[in-house]
């Protein structure tokens, strides 16, 4: 045997181990970039449900109860601030009202920033708006600065109102939203028992406070003080939150995606192994694309904010934007229409009997006791509030029930016709339990319409928008 015969197998051998080398080496190549990508629903079915999303609920939930309680706290206060601010029935109206006027105007504003910056970035810069707003709201001594202070909070809860579910939302697959956006609603009703609770327990002690020739900081300011502190502990801990990795994916930010789905997968695996190497959305990708080549920044946003609407506007979204809009119109004017006013009903008729449709304004600007103005309302009209809030309880759990059998648009309906249909009665009562009766059950059918449309709302619309 020769030396040509005696390496051949060698060599032969060598070369195959090179062959091996070679293909472990594309095979972990092949990992990163020849693998098949995952969808971004599927990959939930990887992450599956744990410690994180019970952090995720609990957060959301009680940056959705701050929103609730800023909303409702300026109602709870009224009987109480007339004498103060020497308020007329026009300005309480004012004053119920100038919130959603923010509402409107940050609404539109932080709910387009978010599609460009992100929706933890606006959950904590509107949060803290609110907090903010409300907290110097309370340090207020005339009516006009007190105005514009509650103006400045609706502006805040007007952005974390609609992205707090989107941002929730995004954390969820289709096929729990339903049951999980149910259960998200329900803190809503939350706000409205700890605002009540709060103004039962502070309001009717005038002793509290601080007094002094100028300067007046008395029960009903420290109610207003003490309902801000939701929404800023909120602002703060959704500094600790990842961002939405699905907010991200319309960025063309996988690698940022991943990351957020990683830490979603650790909070709920603890040390077990990420799997997910790629991820695309799907029904969205190719909108998403068209749209985000173009990067903008700085006053460009600002023409991307006009683009969206228009896209809005446009021929696949136009028709389930109007009608939309009208529902929410509708549930917006007959909801807080009487919501906000049912402490000040309860407080007239508590005061002079009746019905609630039989006074015309009386004691309504006066400055003391002495010249008819009681500044302290009747532990009863606290308790028809905190009952009128609980009253939300049935139909929160009959959401989180049955969201997923009967369907969304069915509830929305029915409850629609129904709470319309309570108001009615309204006019005909003639005793305070009448009167907290009917005013809890329209708020306990009104809850079923406000959680159904909020899925929808979550469904209907691509994250772009």
């Amino acid at each position: 045997m020769n030396n040509r015969d005696h390496w051949e197998p060698v060599m032969e051998s060598r070369f195959l181990e090179i062959d091996e080398t070679d293909q472990l080496l594309q095979n972990n190549e092949g990992d990163h970039n020849d693998v098949d990508p995952v969808s971004y629903e599927e990959a939930w079915k990887t992450i599956g449900y744990g410690k994180f999303h019970v952090l995720l609920l609990a957060l959301c939930g009680w940056a959705v109860s701050s929103d609730a309680i800023e909303v409702l706290s300026v109602s709870f206060m009224l009987p109480s601030a007339q004498c103060d601010l020497h308020l007329s029935s026009t300005d309480k109206g004012w004053l119920n009202s100038i919130i959603f006027v923010g509402m409107m105007v940050g609404g539109y504003f932080w709910g387009s920033l978010a599609d460009r910056v992100g929706r933890r970035t606006v959950l904590m810069g509107s949060l803290t708006v609110n907090g903010l707003g409300g907290l110097v709201s309370s340090t207020s001594q005339v009516y006009w600065l007190f105005l514009i202070m509650r103006f400045i909070s609706g502006i805040g809860v007007g952005g974390s109102i609609p992205v707090i579910f989107s941002y929730y939302t995004e954390f969820l697959p289709k096929f729990r939203r339903g049951t999980m956006i149910s259960a998200l609603a329900t803190f809503w009703m939350m706000g409205n028992i700890i605002a009540s609770g709060l103004a039962w327990l502070v309001i009717p002690h005038p002793e509290l406070g601080y007094y002094s020739s100028g300067f007046k900081y008395n029960s009903w300011r420290i109610f207003i003080a003490i309902c801000t502190f939701p929404s800023l502990s909120s602002a703060f801990l959704f500094m600790f939150m990842p961002e939405s990795p699905k907010f991200y994916l319309t960025k063309h930010d996988e690698a940022r995606a991943l990351d957020s789905l990683r830490t979603v997968h650790r909070m709920n695996h603890g040390n077990k192994a990420f799997l997910i190497k790629r991820l695309i959305l799907t029904t969205e990708r190719e909108e998403v694309e068209s749209e985000d080549k173009r990067n903008p920044r700085c006053m460009e946003n600002m023409k991307s904010i006009v683009h969206q609407t228009q896209k809005l506007f446009g021929r696949s979204l136009r028709r389930t934007t109007i009608i939309m809009l009208i529902i929410n119109f509708t549930l917006s004017f007959g909801y807080y229409g009487l919501w906000m006013w049912f402490p000040e009903i309860f407080s007239r008729v508590e005061k002079y009997g009746g019905s609630l449709c039989s006074h015309a304004e009386v004691n309504t600007t006066g400055t003391n006791t002495m010249t008819g103005c009681n500044p302290i309302p009747e532990n009863w009209v606290f308790f028809e509030g905190f009952m009128t809030a609980l009253s939300n309880l049935p139909g929160n759990l009959f959401t989180i029930v049955m969201m997923d059998r009967i369907g969304r648009k069915p509830l929305l309906a029915i409850s629609m016709f129904i709470s319309g249909g309570t108001v009615f009665l309204l006019p005909v009562v003639k005793t305070k339990l009448q009167n907290l009766l009917i005013s809890c059950m329209f708020g306990a059918v009104t809850t079923v319409g406000w959680n159904a449309i909020d899925v929808l709302q979550a469904e209907l619309f691509p994250t772009a928008v």
